[in-house]
């Protein structure tokens, strides 16, 4: 049992790059990760690791461990799967993982009413745009924009992912009300930019029947889609905002849709689950939450399309 404990810390240390994310991942310190990896070096006589200050890097002997080490667990994971889906009734751990403005803005909130439904299933959700490997890290469900390219995962697309221009009662009664994308060269503007890449966001809108981009003059250049509908509502400026995002602002008339023609729908949001975890009564349970959560026209659209007077 403690070989296997060890297989399972090194494998996550090996996929993650550090002690510290694989003890994130798995709810361990990272003083835990880093005796089980050492105790596992020891008994095989290998150094598995060249460690840096700032990642861990595979030896060859790592490398060959890992790949090893990978077949085992996937079996492991198989026996615990098949053993949950034998089970009529929702129990256990189920773990999801979402970006930050989806769990944040649809996903938490809507979790204790899913588990009033099912008591004996409790829910581990991880928030983060990072990629990861949904497999390697133990996840049962992911929630993501776009579709993953993976023939291990199993996909549905949920609903639309809609984004459009926001600004403050405040600010327009300052500065105006732009008609036209030309209009926004006069105005202040609160820009998104992505964290993974670094690149700000190019802001879609649709003129003459085609679709068209501008990069606006910004006065805020924000990484989290919550904090950019923060600055807005504060009176910042004009800005790019998901639909599920600006919703309770729109609802409370701290932000005010304007400038349809950059409502644009971008990919779909859609759930993801490994094939392993087809046959799993939390998968399933959670799958069917999900498809009530977006119906054809989530209320955060239909709120921004036909705002309360």
């Amino acid at each position: 049992m403690d070989r296997l404990t060890g297989l399972i810390a090194f494998a996550r240390a090996a996929s993650l790059g550090s002690y510290t994310a694989a003890a994130r991942a798995l709810s361990v310190s990272p003083s835990a990760i880093s005796k089980s990896v050492q105790r596992l070096e020891e008994h095989f006589g290998l150094m598995l690791f060249t460690r840096t200050t700032r990642s861990l890097v595979l030896t060859p002997e790592g490398r060959d461990l890992y790949e090893r080490a990978l077949r085992i667990l996937r079996e492991v994971e198989d026996i615990d799967q098949a053993a949950v889906a034998s089970r009529a009734e929702p129990s256990g751990v189920l773990k999801v993982t979402a970006p930050l403005p989806i769990g944040l803005n649809i996903l938490a909130p809507a979790l204790p009413r899913f588990r009033e439904q099912y008591p004996n299933l409790a829910i581990d959700l991880r928030l983060g745009d990072q990629y990861s490997d949904i497999i390697e890290q133990g996840i049962d469900v992911a929630v993501r924009v776009g579709n993953l390219a993976d023939s291990r995962l199993i996909s549905r697309p949920l609903g639309p992912h809609r984004i459009g221009a926001f600004a403050s009662p405040h600010y327009l009664q300052r500065k105006g009300t732009p008609v036209t994308a030309e209009d926004l060269a006069g105005h202040e503007c609160v820009n998104f930019r992505y964290q993974s890449t670094g690149q700000s966001l190019n802001w879609p809108y649709e003129a003459d029947g085609k679709q068209l981009e501008l990069s606006p003059n910004t006065a805020f250049t924000v990484d989290a889609s919550d904090a950019v509908a923060v600055v807005i509502a504060a009176g910042g400026g004009i800005g790019i905002s998901p639909h599920y995002v600006a919703a309770p602002y729109v609802r409370r008339g701290e932000l005010v849709p304007i400038l349809p023609q950059f409502t644009v729908e971008r990919f779909s949001i859609t759930a993801l689950w490994p094939e392993s975890r087809r046959g799993s009564p939390n998968v399933k349970a959670f799958i069917a939450y999900l498809v009530e959560l977006f119906p054809p026209t989530p209320s955060w659209d239909e709120l921004i399309e036909k705002p309360s007077m």
